[in-house]
């Protein structure tokens, strides 16, 4: 029923009823890419279809919902220039291919930046250049599992308390790094960093 509702929805050109199938992350990942063909130079739907595939992805596990469709789309969107603020969701997307991560690393909204900065799947060479970009792009870094150690050793004396205490709970982070922040000038660092020991040990 739901399939027939989307290839009327495309036919009869009904975008209203399209954005609300879109709003529904279960719709078939098939028809959300039958709808993003169809109307790839609509912005609104552009938009909605980003939306879609950042509500179904997790970036705790990585696995759901992976598909070649979806590549193909966050590949699509990513260089769509219909609508330039479908890129977040593309740049935080874990499935985003790293050809696609390097080229948003260069996006000239920082928001983007940022966000390719915390995305698991973002190789630590990027991760790197990014470490002398603006404050809201570094940020990213603290609690990404690729971040170099010897920029997680430097971030974990950052006036920011947010930049500590993602780094204090970031799994990946080194044990002796981790480590450094039991000492926090600010105890809610402190207590993530003994919970991140805890669970290790």
């Amino acid at each position: 029923m739901e399939n027939i509702n989307v290839q009327n929805a495309i036919n009869t050109s009904d975008t209203s009823t399209l954005i609300e199938l879109l709003e529904d992350k279960t719709l078939p990942i098939e028809d959300v890419q039958k709808i993003y063909t169809a109307f790839k130079t609509d912005k609104q739907i552009v938009g909605q279809v980003a939306m879609n595939l950042s509500l179904r992805t997790s970036v705790y596990d990585r696995d759901k919902e992976y598909s070649q469709i979806m590549v193909d789309l966050l590949i699509d969107i990513a260089s769509n220039p219909v609508d330039m603020g479908a890129r977040w969701a593309v740049a935080k997307n874990p499935h985003t291919p790293v050809e696609v991560l390097r080229h948003l690393s260069n996006d000239s909204i920082n928001l983007v930046r940022a966000l390719v900065a915390s995305n698991p799947s973002t190789p630590s060479d990027i991760l790197e250049k990014f470490f002398n970009d603006e404050k809201i792009v570094r940020d990213g870094l603290s609690g990404n599992p690729n971040t170099p150690a010897k920029l997680l050793k430097i971030l974990t004396a950052d006036n920011d308390k947010m930049v500590r205490m993602r780094l204090a709970e970031n799994r990946s982070a080194p044990k002796d790094i981790v480590t450094l922040l039991l000492n926090d000038t600010d105890p809610d660092v402190c207590k993530a960093a003994n919970s991140n020991l805890e669970e290790r040990a």
